[in-house]
Order: C-alpha cells, then structure tokens, then sequence
C-alpha cells in the first residue's frame, strides 16, 4: 500500500480502490455517502487486502 494510495483513501476513498474492480468502488463510494469515516476505513480495509 502506497503512500499515495493512502492520501487518496483519505481525502476521497472511492479513487483509492478504483483498480480493485467495480464491487468494491460501489461499497466504498455508498458507505463515504453514509460518512466520511466509514468510506475511509472500507478503503483502507480493500487497499490491505493481501489477496488482491
């Protein structure tokens, strides 16, 4: 996980998971919807997923 990558989950989480498929960019994007915080915790859960 990429420094950059962690700037982009925190100031707008769906741009972080954008290459980790279209599920997990709806997930992200409805929960930031939601809160702000629980769209930054989902990306920063899918971006140390050591599966993908």
């Amino acid at each position: 996980m990429s420094c950059l990558r962690v700037l982009f989950a925190i100031i707008f989480p769906p741009i972080a998971v954008i290459d980790k498929g279209c599920g997990s960019i709806i997930i992200v994007f409805l929960l930031t919807l939601l809160g702000w915080i629980p769209g930054v915790i989902a990306a920063l859960i899918i971006l140390n997923n050591p599966e993908n």
